[in-house]
């Protein structure tokens, strides 16, 4: 993806030069795309003129900010009739997947997923999107939302413009639900190799417990951003609203399915997690007993020669004291003795 700048860029009528960037009134920089009847007519035209396109008929307009500031934002605001309240949220980071319907516009906040093994963490790309009868507004807060992704899907599915904003909207839900199953996918991975690791021979116990807790903290963040996202896609499917029109029902539900997929998923792994955490501690007690019969049994062993020495050392008379006989029958004594409490202990597995 080409850096972006804030230069002014002409109008750009070929669909070959997607990323083209256009100047925005402000300092953020931005990018456009333009609709007519279902066909890409336009990309990368200046700000400055979609007041012009939006009053001509048929006309659907993307607009992509990157970082923008609230004065950057209020610049659109009189334009598209955004919230202040949408705005301000917008701007703000750490927002709770979810969708405001104002007046003359929906606000959605959402995030994509991606897992990083070096760093054994999930990073996240926050965005939020306004949604109005003729645009699309996306404001990216980072670089981690795949760009890329969303304008190959809307060129993958270009049948579908005809329908406006609800082809917009669908691709971008789609693309942000496809990382969650990215991310998932690799978390799945990643707590099998943990599964290997636990019953391994020279397994580290230290390496797995951290490893165990940093799936977790991963897993509880990816649940925090994809359950909602069940209410979200659904709120976009209410027929109330004219974002997903009959011929868009499918698109939207298959989104839905996907959501409800990937949060079942996650949960099947929050779950596996524990009990990995869980098996962990019951094989630390398992090799715990373990060590403590050995020990145990050797312990027994060694007492029988302690105690028969112990006997033969009394200084009073007892059966061979002071004959030659007697030190054969306190060592014979002693070995039999041990050697039974060997064999006995072997045959119990203690040893």
């Amino acid at each position: 993806m080409p850096d972006e700048k804030t230069t002014t860029v002409a109008p750009d009528h070929e669909r070959g030069r997607s990323d083209s960037l256009a100047r925005t009134p402000t300092a953020c920089p931005a990018r456009t795309r333009l609709y007519r009847d279902g066909a890409l007519v336009a990309e990368g035209f200046p700000v400055e003129q979609i007041s012009d396109h939006l009053c001509e008929p048929g006309v659907t307009v993307w607009l992509d900010l990157h970082d923008p500031s609230i004065e950057d934002l209020a610049v659109l605001t009189e334009e598209f009739g955004l919230h202040p309240l949408a705005v301000e949220d917008a701007v703000h980071e750490q927002q709770r997947p979810k969708v405001d319907r104002y007046r003359r516009n929906l606000f959605l906040s959402a995030y994509s997923l991606r897992y990083d093994p070096a760093e054994t963490q999930m990073v996240t790309g926050e965005l939020a999107a306004f949604v109005t009868s003729q645009a699309l507004i996306t404001v990216r807060k980072d670089d981690e939302f795949d760009l890329r992704a969303l304008l190959d899907r809307w060129d993958g599915a270009d049948d579908l413009a005809v329908h406006g904003v609800g082809f917009l909207v669908h691709g971008l839900l789609d693309v942000i639900v496809d990382s969650y199953f990215v991310a998932v996918q690799a978390l799945d991975d990643e707590v099998e190799d943990l599964e290997e690791a636990l019953f391994a021979e020279n397994s580290d116990d230290r390496s797995v417990q951290r490893r165990s807790f940093d799936l977790r903290k991963c897993l509880v963040l990816t649940r925090r951003i994809v359950l909602p996202m069940r209410e979200v896609v659904n709120t976009f499917m209410r027929r109330d609203l004219p974002v997903a029109p009959e011929p868009l029902r499918p698109y939207f539900e298959d989104v839905y399915d996907h959501v409800l997929r990937a949060t079942d998923w996650t949960e099947s792994l929050r779950d596996m997690v524990v009990s990995i955490l869980d098996t962990r501690i019951t094989l630390q007690g398992n090799r715990l007993n373990e060590i403590m019969k050995k020990l145990t049994s050797w312990a027994a062993i060694i007492a029988v020669p302690t105690a028969v020495t112990g006997f033969y050392g009394q200084n009073v008379p007892y059966p061979g004291f002071q004959q030659t006989w007697g030190i054969f029958c306190s060592v014979g004594l002693m070995v039999g003795i041990a050697l039974t409490l060997y064999i006995t202990f072997k045959r119990k597995g203690w040893l």
